[in-house]
């Protein structure tokens, strides 16, 4: 199976997912749930992708609107990160308040429908966007984090590895100017610490790009909860599934990437539908 490790592909402010001509009708999640308990029923074994869709209802702000153009500021890039000083400056000290509310969410129904799911064994392995680590807290166990964790740094020479929280508070007893503000370095070799996390420019690692693949060559069919599916690291598993001529559906509250490859559209509320279609399951 040739399998090609790409870039992460973040696209401007400016850009929007591309105009079908359909529009954009939000389902209720009851119409939603049979829709989506009638393809599980015909395709019991899924590899299920998700997104940040699937982590708002926890607090965690997602990054795109309804037509996949970004809310906010884009997030730091991997070369700027480790190139520039006043980058890491700026991500550690805005870390004192963003890395809190990821530490302290909670799963929400989303997550432990998802978990549901596992139980009932209609799941072979949940590739997630996200970094949060909910779908663990949730109780799902198997889980592929794509873009790899939040609760743990690396040091990018040596490979000395602790918790997010160690960083955290050796930054929190330092003055929180950004002008003055010293980001933490490695304690073993003074090297950059990084969150474990893939930013946007840097690879994916092969290895964990195959294994899913593996999955999804395996599953019945793909499930994509939650992800505009705007970032290629995420879509490239839409891309296998249509040549692999597997069945593919998303739920998720806007458009994604992928309208004109999937077979089932939802476009609906992520966990209401999940409710409803557990209860048809």
């Amino acid at each position: 199976m040739p399998v090609t490790t790409h870039r992460t592909r973040p696209f401007s402010a400016s850009q929007r997912l591309p105009d079908t001509g359909e529009p954009l009708v939000t389902l209720d999640p009851a119409d939603a749930g049979e829709q989506l308990a009638q393809f599980i029923h015909r395709h019991p074994r899924l590899l299920i992708l998700t997104g940040a869709g699937v982590s708002t209802d926890s607090g965690i702000p997602d990054y795109r609107d309804g037509d996949g153009a970004w809310k906010r500021k884009q997030p730091v890039q991997h070369q700027d990160f480790m190139t520039s000083d006043h980058t890491r400056q700026r991500y550690w000290g805005r870390s004192l308040i963003g890395w809190p509310v990821m530490r302290n969410a909670t799963p929400n129904p989303s997550h432990f429908h998802i978990a549901d799911l596992e139980l009932l064994n209609h799941s072979n392995l949940v590739v997630t966007q996200n970094v949060d680590r909910l779908h663990q807290k949730a109780g799902t166990h198997g889980v592929l984090d794509l873009h790899g964790r939040a609760d743990e740094v690396l040091c990018m020479s040596c490979g000395y590895r602790c918790s997010r929280d160690e960083v955290h508070d050796r930054c929190a007893d330092l003055d929180v100017d950004f002008a003055d503000f010293r980001v933490a370095d490695c304690p073993k070799c003074s090297g950059i610490l990084k969150p474990d996390v893939v930013f946007f420019g840097d690879y994916v690692p092969k290895q964990r790009v195959m294994s899913a693949l593996d999955v999804l060559q395996a599953s019945d069919g793909l499930l994509v909860v939650g992800s505009s599916l705007m970032v290629y690291s995420g879509f490239r598993f839409c891309r296998y599934a249509k040549e692999w001529n597997k069945p593919m559906a998303t739920l998720n509250l806007g458009r994604t990437r992928a309208e004109e490859l999937v077979d089932l559209k939802l476009n609906a509320r992520i966990g209401e539908t999940l409710r409803a279609a557990l209860e048809r399951l």
